[in-house]
């Protein structure tokens, strides 16, 4: 059941319906007069997955006791890292811990990881996935892949070193502006969409992709599938100041992540996989494809950041089970 707006009578009247013994909130969804409630109706209160930057702590301290109550209220936080639990402690917070990120608790669709690689195998071709584009970043990408393969075909050498790119945008309504933006470059394309209709892994499917220069990922919930299908993933949300995208899950599958400077939502998460190898960072679209091209041309620096993805992975698992503990001890 989706929550009610923050009022005080629509959460007072969700309280009276639903009897919650305990609730969570996850990373920064703090609303005071929900919190107000149910310290009134003595339901406890866990904030999970807590991050917390410091534009949040001056926004926070600038609303004064109105939020440094609902910090209070929570008998329970988990940060996601330790920079995060003391910024929150400044807030007002107490009882803060640090569990680490729920995301690299992921659970894989090892079927559809599976189905991606298979049909990656039966392309012959390396792909390089752009992985949820936001705003108008598949503009820039397109972009930087027609000034690529303007420039191969120019040296003749499209032949030797076929790349399959794909776009993926995150947002639905941008499907139709990027299927529209390739065909005004004069970019031979193919739908995601189109390949299921013709069957998954169908030889019509197959060779359709081998005869253009993107795929456009138009469909929902297949991300996996597309990582699967990758060689190099550049994982957007991140070129425009929008706070960057979720890379874990690439890097879990295994796959070389390149991100853009914007990556404050992953902050910690981010300066750790970067330590680790598991990902690198361009400044532009443009250097990102560049970027992405050397990588999958160097099989041994690629394998180097895919094992450093997934160890960097496994070593941070466990947060689902740290937060579940805290949950049954403070419904004790």
């Amino acid at each position: 059941q989706w929550l009610p707006y923050d009022f005080p009578g629509s959460v007072r009247r969700f309280f009276a319906h639903y009897r919650p013994c305990a609730g969570v909130l996850i990373e920064r969804e703090v609303w005071p007069n929900l919190l107000a409630a149910a310290r009134r109706q003595g339901v406890p209160m866990m904030l999970a997955s807590a991050r917390f930057s410091e534009s949040a702590l001056r926004t926070s301290l600038k609303a004064g006791s109105v939020m440094r109550e609902a910090y209070r209220s929570f008998k329970l936080i988990y940060a996601q890292s330790l920079a995060d639990a003391q910024r929150l402690e400044l807030a007002g917070a107490q009882g803060v811990r640090v569990s680490g990120n729920l995301k690299f608790d992921v659970v894989l669709p090892q079927d559809k990881i599976a189905r991606g690689r298979g049909f990656a195998s039966d392309l012959g071709r390396r792909v390089v996935v752009i992985a949820s584009t936001r705003e108008t970043e598949h503009v820039d990408f397109i972009d930087a892949i027609a000034h690529y393969l303007r420039r191969e075909r120019e040296h003749g050498s499209e032949l030797h070193s076929p790349v399959l790119f794909v776009v993926i945008p995150r947002h639905p309504e941008r499907f139709e502006e990027a299927a529209d933006y390739l065909n005004q470059l004069g970019l031979r394309s193919v739908r995601r969409s189109e390949l299921l209709e013709q069957g998954d892994t169908s030889t019509s499917a197959i060779q359709a992709c081998r005869e253009v220069d993107v795929l456009l990922g138009d469909t929902l919930g297949e991300m996996h599938w597309y990582y699967g299908l990758a060689r190099v993933a550049i994982v957007a949300g991140s070129f425009q100041p929008l706070g960057g995208q979720n890379f874990i899950e690439a890097c879990a599958v295994g796959v070389p992540v390149i991100v853009g400077p914007h990556t404050h939502n992953f902050a910690q998460a981010m300066q750790d996989a970067m330590q680790a190898g598991a990902a690198i960072r361009a400044g532009t679209p443009a250097l990102a494809l560049q970027q992405a091209l050397e990588l999958v041309d160097d099989p041994a620096r690629h394998h180097k950041m895919a094992d450093a993805g997934l160890h960097w992975v496994q070593m941070h698992e466990g947060a689902v089970q740290r937060v579940l503990s805290g949950l049954a001890q403070i419904r004790d």
